[in-house]
């Protein structure tokens, strides 16, 4: 059976963008066609500055939240990353494969660094090195594929690299995993900057849906959506990005096509409120599943705990090996 591998970091609360980017793909295809393991990858949330309290508050939120759009424990694995010691350990192997310039030529570290550098602030080393720990999280379990938006396939290209480096100088350890895609609303972009993609960590929500958003609020960030300067609505993402961003939200959220979604609408407005009801349909039974599942915190804690022994289970027969084939003296 096909292994998939998939995760989310906790350092926001989740979006719109992530529901309707991974989190419904999980869900509805990938946890019932697959060997899956989805993990709350909350080492990744250390590589910027942070509050203690906040990361684990917003982990246990990203369970519970997975959870509640309809991952079954029963038929996949998911966990909490730092619960598996094997993502650290292989890491630093990974770490003794890559180059400096390759993970320096990573867009999102590009992206960051320049970002906290013009705040003043000081650049992380796990910024520069994180694409080397996401390597980690997938080829520890001996993943296939792995389901991710756009903005993560450079990560994933890196990852195939280091397998096929280790496999060629240390003989065959991993699987050589693929990048895919879901066909619609791959990458959700902001409603007030749809040139932006629709991140957690924005420092203005007015742009973001939270899945946790009440349906009045859902409906007046859509309401005030950027549109643009033309009347008429055409799906053109580079002309009409803010236009193409509603029909790209329309269309997934009804599994419809945008282009052709596009010629039913005469103005923005309708388009609008069309959209803002059709994501307060979808999110709906998310936030009430939410609210359960909150009211039932050792509920959640088993499912984690479960999930992390079964993830120790997979990955570390693999780590071993690789920590036997790279030249390291097994433990006694």
């Amino acid at each position: 059976m096909t292994r998939i591998f998939s995760g989310v970091k906790p350092t926001g609360h989740l979006t719109l963008g992530n529901y309707l980017g991974a989190v419904r793909r999980w869900v509805e295809a990938d946890q019932h066609k697959a060997d899956a393991l989805f993990s709350v990858v909350d080492l990744h949330a250390l590589t910027v500055e942070h509050e203690p309290a906040r990361v684990r508050r917003l982990s246990r939120q990203a369970a519970t939240l997975l959870l509640a759009a309809g991952l079954d424990p029963e038929r996949c694995t998911l966990f909490v990353q730092s619960h598996v010691d094997e993502h650290a350990r292989l890491s630093y192997l990974l770490e003794c494969l890559a180059t400096d310039g390759e993970v320096r030529r990573m867009v999102q570290y590009k992206e960051k660094g320049t970002r906290a550098r013009a705040a003043g602030e000081s650049v992380r080393l796990s910024l520069l090195t994180y694409p080397v720990l996401m390597a980690a999280d997938i080829l520890a379990y001996g993943t296939d594929e792995v389901p991710v938006g756009d903005d993560q396939t450079q990560h994933v290209e890196l990852t195939r690299d280091l397998a096929v480096r280790f496999n060629q100088r240390y003989g065959h350890t991993f699987t050589v995993p693929k990048a895919t895609h879901p066909k619609v609303a791959a990458r959700v972009m902001d409603l007030q900057e749809p040139g932006s993609k629709m991140g957690k960590s924005h420092e203005s929500g007015a742009g973001i849906i939270y899945l946790l958003d009440d349906a009045d609020v859902v409906r007046r960030k859509i309401m005030r959506a950027v549109t643009d300067s033309g009347q008429g609505v055409e799906y053109d993402r580079a002309g009409s990005p803010g236009v193409a961003n509603l029909l790209d939200i329309l269309s997934a959220c009804e599994n419809g096509n945008p282009e052709a979604l596009a010629g039913v609408y005469q103005s923005y407005g309708a388009l609008k409120k069309d959209t803002a009801e059709a994501v307060v349909e979808l999110l709906r039974p998310v936030r009430e599943r939410h609210a359960e599942l909150a009211a039932d915190p050792a509920y959640v804690d088993e499912v984690l705990r479960s999930g992390a022994r079964r993830a120790r289970d997979m990955a570390r027969p693999l780590v071993d090996r690789a920590y036997q084939a790279i030249g390291l003296l097994p433990a006694g």
